[in-house]
């Protein structure tokens, strides 16, 4: 019975872990959108949780990782200690961008998927 209690346990925690890997896998690739200025800017989140943007004669990089309590969402930390948060509703995208611990000044601009 305790073999199966763990094992039971096992493919839950598997299953989860899937599951979070799917619902991240719906964020990786490329993004176009526009900066908090309104400017044109490009994210490229990977697979590997590595985060890069361009943005005029500027390259950024971060870490993302969906959200921990809502996987609709992935959550960009920028080296710079800004923070942009995309959502998924569906098959459209929105971005909300602020400076950390700022979340209250968030500036929201239109995201397109578009690899």
């Amino acid at each position: 019975m305790l073999k199966r209690t763990f094992a039971t346990a096992a493919l839950v925690v598997a299953l989860s872990a899937d599951a979070a890997l799917a619902a991240a896998s719906d964020f990786v690739g490329k993004y176009e959108t526009t900066d908090t200025d309104g400017k044109p800017m490009e994210i490229t989140l990977a697979e590997n949780g590595a985060a890069t943007g361009k943005r005029a004669d500027e390259s950024l990089t971060g870490n993302w990782k969906t959200a921990k309590k809502n996987d609709n969402i992935a959550v960009i930390r920028w080296k710079d200690g800004w923070v942009s948060r995309i959502t998924k509703s569906g098959d459209a995208y929105s971005k909300v961008a602020f400076k950390k611990g700022k979340p209250d000044e968030a500036k929201k601009s239109d995201i397109t998927k578009v690899e």
